[in-house]
């Protein structure tokens, strides 16, 4: 290879929960370089999640830690052309990108709902994937369901 890889730059926890996760998060949520208001988003759904709870002996960032990892996938497709035929193979998962992927589905399908504000569709998204339902936990079974299909494939990996 002839270019390096790229270094990882170090990620400040957030100010409230003192956590890296919730400051990466926020940095995908965040939009035109708003990080003040992509943390009062965050912040405010975690406290409607705080008030919706049905588990009272878990936080809300718990809760919010749970959603994140069942909407966690642990294999894909990936496309590799094989003579002239495409074929989509089945993978494992970095660790790192199952968490960005997981917050990208969360973030993207919290977006789509229909509730007021985003500070109420993502803490309705985070509720939904902590109890293993809504679209994000969908998408994670369906990329699943993808994967297992492709499984007689995965003889081409590289």
């Amino acid at each position: 290879m002839r270019k390096r890889q790229a270094k990882k730059r170090p990620l400040l926890p957030d100010p409230k929960f003192n956590d890296q996760l919730v400051t990466r998060f926020v940095n995908m949520m965040m939009w035109d370089g708003k990080k003040s208001v992509a943390f009062k988003i965050f912040y405010d759904a975690i406290d409607i999640v705080e008030q919706k709870k049905q588990d009272e002996e878990k936080s809300a960032l718990e809760i919010w830690k749970d959603a994140l990892s069942n909407v966690m996938p642990h294999v894909e497709v990936r496309s590799r052309r094989v003579g002239g035929a495409t074929f989509q193979i089945p993978m494992q998962i970095r660790p790192d990108r199952k968490v960005s992927t997981a917050m990208k589905w969360l973030i993207s399908f919290a977006r789509k709902r229909n509730e007021k504000s985003m500070a109420a569709k993502l803490a309705a998204e985070v509720l939904a994937a902590a109890k293993e339902e809504g679209a994000a936990v969908k998408k994670r079974v369906d990329t699943h369901k993808m994967a297992e299909a492709n499984k007689a494939f995965s003889h081409f990996r590289f």
